[in-house]
């Protein structure tokens, strides 16, 4: 669905999509403070490690175009800060520490001849770099889908996980951005959407973004996963990615490794699709992903209401599946394969 626009720079700030509200509710929430957008990101009003990546850029522009400071070296100490913030949002996302990076070497490199007095050049040239960052982040999402579109089968069903929609990058998305470009090229395709519990992303945002651009879709439980990859001729799955260490180990939403192995038994193939940006090639394999944990009350409760009991729950927001049961990883810049220790560096450079 090319229409939606989870965010978006306007002169007012940052406009959000509410995405904790969906399907249910369409809200917009616009943002001046750049607190209160770090806020947002952890409290997962946007959420999707592209789009993270995004909201983190314009963050901090938006932070530098509404400073008060008066000096340069009070600016550059403020940056630091507001960095910092973004940096304790969401630790797994290495999208978002990519978008933090580029904009603190951005920031070095216009402090250079930048005027102690005058900041304003420095202050668009960094709002101009986070539209810049959306930009990309559009194009890379076409790219991925042209790649990842001729991977999947003519027709028949596949199955992906989570959300990696157009909610999730800021683009049409990476896994369905793949699968959209697929049927608009003429595949005739159903997709088999887990409700990915327990934050449901998959229920209420990727049945939600397909049915929106009238994509055939069936709704599951995750623990239906297994009986569907043996019984409905699934004939591909694709998932996103939060961060892809070196030798292809992939972080994802928590249910993605189960699924990956049931994939492996029942010899269904299994792509990652992810921009460049999500590779993080200085962390040898997955045992080096942190991996977020999420406060239980989202196990315990759905929609506010109490589910469950008064008990310890445990809520770890990502798994790591092993390159081995990794078909192939999609790109903007075209399709790795194993070893992918060789075919990631390839792409990265």
């Amino acid at each position: 669905m090319r229409s939606v626009e989870p965010i978006r720079w306007t002169e007012d700030g940052v406009v959000l999509l509410d995405q904790r509200r969906l399907p249910s509710e369409v809200v917009h929430l616009t943002y001046t403070d750049y607190r209160e957008l770090a806020a947002a990101i952890k409290d997962m009003v946007i959420r999707g490690a592209p789009a993270i990546g995004v909201a983190a850029a314009m963050g901090i522009a938006l932070g530098v175009s509404r400073s008060r400071a008066a000096t340069l070296d009070e600016l550059r100490a403020e940056f630091k800060t507001i960095c910092d913030t973004f940096a304790c949002t969401r630790p797994t996302a290495v999208d978002l520490f990519w978008a933090i990076q580029r904009f603190q070497r951005k920031f070095d490199a216009l402090a250079q001849n930048a005027a102690q007095n005058n900041l304003e050049p420095l202050q668009l040239a960094l709002v101009d770099e986070a539209q810049q960052v959306h930009r990309e982040r559009v194009a890379a999402d076409e790219a991925i889908g042209k790649f990842g579109a001729a991977l999947l089968p003519a027709a028949g069903r596949v199955m992906t996980q989570c959300n990696a929609g157009a909610l999730a990058t800021a683009g049409i998305g990476t896994a369905l951005g793949v699968i959209r470009i697929a049927v608009e090229t003429g595949h005739k395709l159903e997709v088999l959407v887990p409700e990915t519990r327990p934050y449901l992303q998959g229920a209420r945002l990727t049945a939600w973004e397909l049915h929106q651009d009238k994509i055939p879709l069936t709704l599951i439980t995750d623990n239906m996963v297994g009986h569907f990859l043996k019984t409905a001729a699934v004939g591909a799955i694709v998932v996103g990615a939060d961060r892809i260490a070196a030798n292809g180990d992939t972080a994802n939403k928590i249910g993605t490794y189960p699924m990956a192995v049931l994939a492996r038994e029942h010899k269904v193939p299994f792509f990652v699709a992810a921009p460049i940006s999500t590779l993080d090639l200085s962390i040898p394999s997955g045992d080096q992903i942190p991996i977020e944990q999420r406060p239980s009350a989202e196990v315990t409760h759905v929609q506010g209401v109490r589910v469950a009991p008064d008990v310890k729950a445990a809520n770890p927001a990502f798994d790591v599946t092993p390159s081995r049961l990794i078909a192939a990883i999609i790109t903007e810049r075209g399709v790795a394969r194993a070893p992918y220790q060789d075919s990631l560096q390839r792409l990265a450079k």
